[in-house]
């Protein structure tokens, strides 16, 4: 006897919203249709939430987690922005409510223990009686997960170990993969006993799947643009399988409901009644600027510093996306100005290294550079901006009014986003700290609240 086995997939939704009507209508429409002519799961491979999105970010995650159960899927896993974007008790109590189970293989808590809200494994057993094992792997920002209090495992060496626990006790082995294309195809090559991968992370796509090896790898982009969709042929008798595919749905091709607009009205009133709170009162008119310093900055460089107390501070125009007004600052108005899931950091540099820095950053395409990813959530770069670091027209660069000596170390006070090393190389590799669970828009609060408390005191 043979019997398809449907695996519906989604990652990276990133939440893109505006996409989820039609995809929850698609996976409840196409499981009925199918009724009992196979077996299927439904799941998704992490980065589900994003914080810059309204909803996401006055629900702190958890209306995701109401979606997810809305659509009846199975089994998620975590992608960065639900591993590092969220403080360790915001994730600890992320799916408290969840009619689903988490599956990741390479995630314990800071002494090795697996938290009560995680699985390691799965074996899944169908009504006909097929075992299928998954595994799972979030890709390894190791210094950031630390610094939360979680602890993750090298990803492939913990697949490894798991699978060859788990192989000899199933019939289908699918890995639920947030760690990119490239360490896919390593997966792929290294441990063949998986039977399916289903990527995500690096926002790729196969149409109709890629095979290498033993392992059947399918993806489905970023944003919901895609619901993907794997069928596994599984022989009984023989207890092989003995055909895989893969096939991406178009969103856009699909149904809309009637009630999506209906539904997004909801998700955004929710959002911005969860974030109505005032976070400081704010004496001036803030206004942004992305191609040369204003107000805004001036005040942002302040808060930077002062909350990090480096001695000087870099950071790009473009994170301003609104102005701030006079009078009460909401939640929802830092959260509109600062989307990005960005957290602020410190790096060492002597004071050679930051003049590198300061003609690295004088690229004339930069202001105008349309930034995709990094944390970043705005449009343009902008002019990069410093705080208590000039260059005077004479080429002398002053650190605190004081002429910059070149042996001596200085702290920099930046934006994880340019740790990475895509814009700078050089600070991918110096000395740092990273401030979490703080993002930017919470070190603008902490300031406004401060410079109240200073001026009634």
């Amino acid at each position: 006897m043979r019997e398809t086995i449907y695996i519906f997939h989604t990652n990276d939704l990133h939440s893109h919203l505006e996409n989820w009507p039609s995809i929850q209508q698609f996976l409840s429409d196409t499981r009925k249709n199918l009724g009992d002519k196979g077996s299927y799961l439904t799941l998704d491979i992490g980065d589900h939430l994003d914080r810059s999105n309204i909803y996401t970010e006055g629900t702190l995650g958890r209306g995701n987690v109401h979606l997810l159960n809305d659509a009846k899927y199975d089994y998620v896993t975590i992608g960065n922005n639900e591993g590092i974007t969220l403080s360790h008790e915001e994730l600890e109590t992320l799916y408290i409510d969840a009619n689903f189970e988490v599956i990741v293989s390479n995630f314990t808590e800071l002494g090795g223990n697996i938290p009560s809200w995680v699985l390691p494994h799965k074996i899944h057993v169908t009504p006909t009686g097929i075992r299928i094992g998954i595994v799972a792997a979030t890709a390894d920002y190791g210094i950031y997960y630390e610094k939360l209090g979680w602890q993750i495992q090298e990803p492939i060496t913990r697949l490894k170990e798991v699978c060859s626990k788990l192989h000899p006790q199933v019939d289908v082995l699918i890995c639920m993969s947030h760690l990119g294309k490239s360490l896919d195809e390593i997966i792929s090559l290294e441990i063949p006993q998986i039977d399916v991968i289903l990527g995500s992370h690096t926002h790729h796509t196969f149409e109709k799947g890629k095979v290498i090896g033993n392992t059947l790898q399918a993806a489905t982009g970023k944003f919901g643009m895609n619901v993907g969709l794997v069928t596994l042929e599984f022989d009984h008798a023989a207890k092989v399988i003995q055909s895989k595919k893969a096939v991406l749905f178009p969103t856009e091709a699909l149904p809309v409901p009637l009630y999506a607009n209906d539904l997004q009205t909801a998700w955004e009133h929710e959002g911005i009644a969860e974030m109505s709170n005032i976070a400081f009162y704010n004496s001036f008119l803030l206004k942004k600027d992305w191609f040369k310093e204003s107000d805004l900055s001036r005040f942002f460089g302040k808060a930077l510093l002062a909350f990090t107390k480096a001695d000087c501070a870099m950071f790009p125009a473009g994170i301003f996306l609104k102005d701030l007004q006079q009078g009460p600052i909401t939640a929802r108005d830092l959260h509109q100005c600062l989307p990005h899931p960005i957290n602020p950091c410190v790096i060492t540099l002597t004071g050679a290294e930051l003049l590198e820095v300061i003609r690295t950053g004088k690229n004339e395409k930069w202001p105008t550079l349309e930034v995709k990813g990094l944390g970043f959530r705005g449009k343009y770069l902008g002019v990069i901006l410093y705080e208590q670091l000039i260059e005077l027209e004479s080429g002398i660069v002053l650190v605190n009014e004081s002429p910059i000596e070149l042996e001596k170390v200085y702290t920099l006070a930046t934006l994880d986003m340019f740790t990475f090393g895509y814009f700078y190389p050089s600070l991918k590799f110096a000395p740092k700290q990273y401030f979490m669970p703080e993002m930017i828009r919470d070190i603008v609060k902490w300031y406004g609240q401060l410079e109240k408390s200073e001026y009634e005191s």
